[in-house]
């Protein structure tokens, strides 16, 4: 089996410039499997656990809401539907992604762009929700990220994430990246022929922060914590924020 894949993470993801070169990589070989492998990877929950963000969501009438790499936009969708006088769009750096996105959604009200979450593409204060699934992670440089969602959501906007998260001690950090080494990796090779196409979520992982250090980043750019809930036995968790 052959794959058009053959980058090494670690030899890419540590530099913001190379990690972004690398996800538009990466992104463009895992498109076409995307939906199946969010479901496989998950043993299925992947769906309820987006659903469980959205629903997490304050009431609001007529939200003006971003989906960050928003991949084949089954988030967006979820957005849009809970939101139907909302104006939402998916953004994502991907191209591949975005091609299949636009062929899944017939709802025409959302708009679907390329862009990078390092530079959003959205003017100051003009957003009320901003949702991300496996987003974060992925930032080249997350205080840059999260500078940039402080920046475009309106005070008192919402915030919502589902990522892997990392526990704070060191044998939890341990135990999670080999189950997520092996699990991607095989599923990887299933797909791919290349254990390091998902493998990389475990590489991601060990240089990005824990949950309570992730807090304490959005906490010092300007949010809430509101609330959040670790799935999995806490390798994975959805978290939601209020900026103030």
């Amino acid at each position: 089996m052959t794959t058009r894949f053959h980058l090494k993470p670690m030899e890419y993801i540590e530099v913001p410039d190379t990690k972004q070169s690398f996800n538009r990589s990466l992104f463009s070989e895992v498109a076409p499997k995307y939906d199946f492998i969010t479901k496989a990877l998950s043993f299925g929950r992947d769906a309820a656990w987006k659903r469980t963000l959205i629903t997490g969501l304050p009431a609001t009438g007529s939200p003006v809401g971003v989906d960050l790499a928003c991949g084949t936009g089954d988030i967006t969708r979820l957005l849009a539907n809970r939101y139907p006088d909302g104006n939402i769009t998916g953004l994502d750096l991907t191209p591949a992604m975005l091609e299949r996105a636009q062929k899944l959604t017939e709802n025409k009200k959302i708009r679907f762009v390329e862009g990078s979450m390092q530079e959003l593409p959205f003017d100051s204060e003009s957003l009320d929700i901003v949702t991300g699934g496996y987003a974060l992670r992925n930032a080249p440089d997350l205080n840059q990220t999260i500078d940039e969602i402080a920046r475009v959501l309106r005070p008192g906007g919402a915030a919502a994430f589902l990522d892997f998260s990392k526990p704070r001690n060191a044998i939890g950090q341990h135990l999670t990246h080999f189950a997520l080494k092996f699990w991607g990796g095989l599923w990887g090779l299933l797909l791919h022929g290349n254990p390091d196409v998902y493998g990389y979520i475990a590489d991601s992982l060990m240089l990005y922060p824990d949950r309570t250090a992730l807090r304490k980043r959005f906490k010092e750019r300007g949010f809430i914590p509101q609330q959040s809930i670790l799935l999995l036995g806490g390798m994975l968790e959805i978290s939601w924020f209020e900026k103030r």
